[in-house]
């Protein structure tokens, strides 16, 4: 595992449209029918990564208090599965259901679609206004595995406060930290 932090793609480029299968439904879908009608967050996520693994309640929680509120939550992973089979889309299945995701979790098996949002690391988050225009990405809060502070998603949670009431989203974002997206040799 290698930190890594988000690269921070800049704030107003439009979201890059994708077209993914859900490993849930077995359904190839894009993200102009998966965008949420005032927002949408887009999650670069894997199965085994510890980061992930400690945010994964909140992004549940997340998600399940905003979509009510028109706000589209997408997970996609993008990790290379010849080399981390652990992240392979049955296995992205079985751990969606465990985790019990609101959301579909997509399998972006060229990584074009990381590339295209240039995510580095799991969790990769950015929140896309309803015209899909970035407004936010970085961290989900400052919790991190063992370093005891709370995981709340206060950071991410602001974003979307501030979007859903029409007001400014704080430019200063710290930028998210995780395990390197898994690439692929070439």
């Amino acid at each position: 595992m290698s930190l890594t932090p988000s690269t921070m793609l800049p704030l107003g480029t439009l979201a890059p449209e994708f077209s993914l299968p859900d490993t849930v439904t077995g359904q190839t879908l894009n993200l102009h029918a998966l965008k949420g009608e005032r927002g949408t967050v887009i999650m670069f996520i894997c199965n085994h990564c510890p980061f992930v693994v400690h945010v994964n309640p909140m992004l549940v929680e997340l998600a399940k208090t905003y979509q009510e509120k028109g706000i589209g939550f997408i997970a996609i992973s993008s990790n290379d599965i010849e080399n981390y089979p652990q992240d392979a889309p049955d296995l992205m299945k079985k751990k969606a259901a465990e985790e019990g995701y609101p959301f579909p979790y997509l399998y972006d098996e060229t990584q074009e679609t990381a590339k295209a949002y240039d995510a580095a690391c799991t969790p990769d988050l950015y929140l896309f206004d309803d015209a899909l225009k970035l407004v936010y990405r970085g961290q989900l809060d400052d919790s991190r595995p063992g370093n005891g502070l709370p995981l709340d998603g206060r950071d991410l949670r602001q974003a979307i406060e501030a979007l859903l009431q029409n007001g400014t989203i704080n430019a200063d974002q710290k930028p998210s930290m995780g395990c390197n997206i898994k690439w692929k040799k070439r």
